[in-house]
Formats: structure tokens, C-alpha cells, sequence
């Protein structure tokens, strides 16, 4: 590998020449089942036809014109959103981290306009991840993701997820928005309770406080909903989205209600790329398959069936994994070995995974994946285990 790139990835030593829907084609032929989706990105596998297709279409049309024209894909992805959310406004983003951003100075505007500029604080959660800009690292708060930048980013304050005493103690006159993952991705798949995330929407109410899901992990179908939040019956203000959106092309964006919304004005926001006419045609395509009737009911459906199987491995291997997390495909391992072994023996079986915090393995499949290659990924992930559990027994006789 060349040393002319900056070394922040722990990368494997391997390129992938080509994608074949579910699978990833190394430049030696070799075939690897991609159960990591680009981390989520992937959503409709890799060289889907209909996304392929508006790709090309539009790159040969035209790319990009800046935000000071009108951008017909950017409007009809706007009312899509919004016809299909709870939100009002749409502001096109490159990527989750810029989406975050924007729900954040959003909400900081909102409570400006409303005469309270000293309301700047956004509380978010232990475990959480919203990026890795110097805002978003101090919103995470995570001291692996801090360490040696100078000092934190004010204005963020943390609490440990689910603890309410502990939230409505750090709620101040200070305080604009509460913010959270609905499924904690990065931190390791970690579920919210639903009565906490009532009651996260009930102290907003009560404190004028503006709720703000960071979806950009769970959306676009990815847990067998449009959006996560759908299925737990509590509505933010604000909604993050990126990674599925685009199906691996860059896009992201930050959803919102009219009420909070209205605060930004011309100038008070921007992107150079946001919302360019090629990620509109990719982030439609994307949309044109995941709306499609029955889809994400499919994805709820497959998740389930995944999640069994991913049990009876658990099951199998008891001094290797504990415990199955998450929704739809959005699934976690919890590893009693390190996370990076449990993905290097994957790997070896040519079944491509994620690590996560707190000790989990991310299982991530397109939404386009089927029973067959389901079966696929458990026997890989089954001889990874088995030769992990044969090294463990090796090191404890």
C-alpha cells in the first residue's frame, strides 16, 4: 500500500475491482460476500441497474450548477422526503457529519429567533456517533475520538442513554436541543427504549427544546421502516440522514419541521455540492426501489429471518459471541473475543463485516439481499466462529 495517503484507516490489504449485487470482486477474482454495505451505504448492493442507469443518465446531462439555480432532482426529492416524513424542509448535505452540523446550527437558530440566543447547548448521548468534524466529535464525546485536537468544541453536553434523572438534571436554561441515534450504530448497535424516546419528546415539549434523531445510520429503510423513528411512534423536529441515501454516492441531508426550520434564511446556511443534480438522480433511484410497495415490509421480514439465524450462531458458539442487537438489517454481534478478530476470521471466509463499539460486529447487508445469500453469510460467519472457538480453547488449555 502506498504511504502517500494519510493513515488514518486501519485498512485491509486488498482491492475490490468490481461490485456483482451482494458481492465485491477483488482485482484476483476473488468473490466476497459484502454484509458490510460500505457501512450502511450500500443499500441496493452494488452495480444496481436503476441506480447505475440515473447515474449515467444524469452524469451525461449535466452534474453540477451550484445552489444559486433551481435543481429539479433536488425539488423532487425534497417533496418525496417530505411527503414521507414528518418534515416540512429539506437542506441537501454531502454526508451524515454535514447533515449533523446543519441540524445544529438549525436548532441553535430556532431558539435565536425566538429571543433566546443564550440557548445554545445540545445534549446528546453515551455511546453516540455523529461524526467526525470538530463539532461532531465534541456532540459524540467520545475520548478516542478527542484525544489530541485541541480543546473540545463547547456546547455539548452528555448524559448516559437511558438514564432520564441524569437528563433532566443537565437540562439548564441554556440548553436548545436533545439529540440522539434511535439505534446506536457506531457505538454498537445499542437500542433506545421507546419510553425513553417518549419521554425525550415530552421534556422538549415541556422545556421548548427542539428533538433532533440522528438517522443517518438507521434510515432509508435500513431497520424495515422509511426512517426509525416510524416505527417507535415519536416524531423529532429535526431528522439526519445520509450513508443509504445515495446507495454509495455521496449524499446527505437534514429534515425538519416548518416551525423550526423557518430561522434559516438565505445566508445562513450552504454547501458547495449539497444537493447537486448527480446525487439527486442517485438519492431518487435509491428512493424509487425502497418506496416501491412491499419493500420495506420485505426488509422487516428478512430481518427477522437474519436475526434467528444470527441467534442459532450465538448459540453454537457461546465462548465466541453472547448476544444478537438490532432491527431490521441492522444487526450487532456481541463478541467475547475482540470485535477486529471476529471481522479478520469473516474476512478469511470471504464474508466482509463491520466492528462497532462495545465489543460488536455490524451486520449490514444490502436491503437487496436474499434468503440464499443469508444462508451464505451464516455458514462463513459459522467457520470464522468455529475456528475462533478452537484458538480460545487453545489459549485456556
Amino acid at each position: 500500500m502506498t504511504d502517500k495517503i494519510l493513515p488514518t484507516y486501519a485498512r485491509t490489504n486488498i482491492t475490490f475491482d468490481h461490485g456483482d449485487g451482494c458481492e465485491l470482486v477483488a482485482t484476483n477474482g476473488d468473490r466476497y460476500l459484502d454484509f458490510g454495505a460500505g457501512i450502511a451505504v450500500n443499500s441496493l448492493g452494488h452495480g444496481h441497474p436503476l441506480l447505475v442507469e440515473a447515474i449515467q443518465n444524469q452524469a451525461a446531462r449535466l452534474m453540477h450548477v451550484s445552489n444559486l439555480y433551481k435543481i429539479d432532482g433536488q425539488e423532487r426529492l425534497a417533496e418525496r422526503l417530505c411527503e414521507h416524513t414528518f418534515a416540512d424542509k429539506v437542506f441537501f448535505a454531502n454526508s451524515g457529519a454535514e447533515a449533523n452540523e446543519c441540524a445544529v446550527k438549525m436548532a441553535r437558530k430556532y431558539q435565536s429567533s425566538k429571543n433566546k440566543p443564550e440557548c445554545y447547548r445540545i445534549i446528546t448521548f453515551a455511546g453516540g456517533f455523529h461524526g467526525r468534524t470538530l463539532a461532531m466529535i465534541a456532540a459524540g464525546g467520545q475520548a478516542k475520538h478527542l484525544e489530541g485536537f485541541g480543546p473540545k468544541v463547547d456546547g455539548f453536553d452528555q448524559v448516559p442513554l437511558g438514564d432520564v434523572e441524569a437528563l433532566r438534571d443537565v437540562i439548564s436554561e441554556e440548553t436548545a436541543a436533545l439529540m440522539i441515534e434511535p439505534i446506536q450504530g457506531e457505538g454498537g448497535i445499542n437500542s433506545t427504549d421507546v419510553e425513553f424516546l417518549k419521554e425525550l419528546r415530552s421534556l422538549c415539549e415541556k422545556h421548548d427544546l427542539v428533538l433532533i434523531f440522528d438517522e443517518v445510520q438507521t434510515g432509508v429503510g435500513r431497520t424495515g421502516a422509511l426512517y426509525s423513528y416510524q416505527q417507535y411512534g415519536v416524531e423529532p423536529d429535526i431528522l439526519t440522514t445520509a450513508k443509504g441515501l445515495g446507495g454509495g454516492f455521496p449524499v446527505g441531508a437534514c429534515l425538519a419541521k416548518d416551525e423550526v426550520a423557518r430561522a434559516m434564511i438565505a445566508g445562513s446556511h450552504g454547501s458547495t455540492f449539497g444537493g447537486n443534480p448527480l446525487a439527486m438522480a442517485a438519492a431518487n433511484a435509491v428512493l424509487d426501489v425502497v418506496l416501491e410497495p412491499g419493500f420495506l415490509e420485505e426488509i422487516r421480514e428478512k430481518g427477522l429471518i437474519l436475526k434467528q439465524k444470527l441467534a442459532s450462531v450465538t448459540d453454537q458458539f457461546p465462548e465466541v459471541f453472547d448476544m444478537v442487537r438490532g432491527e431490521g438489517l441492522l444487526l450487532g454481534l456481541h463478541a467475547k473475543v475482540p470485535p477486529q478478530d471476529v471481522v479478520a476470521a469473516c474476512f478469511d471466509e470471504k464474508l466482509l463485516c463491520v466492528p462497532a463499539g462495545d465489543n460488536v460486529v455490524r451486520i449490514l447487508p444490502p436491503l437487496i439481499a436474499t434468503a440464499k445469500e443469508f444462508d451464505q453469510a451464516i455458514t462463513a460467519l459459522e467457520r470464522a466462529a468455529s475456528r475462533l472457538s478452537k484458538e480460545i480453547g487453545k489459549t485456556t488449555s
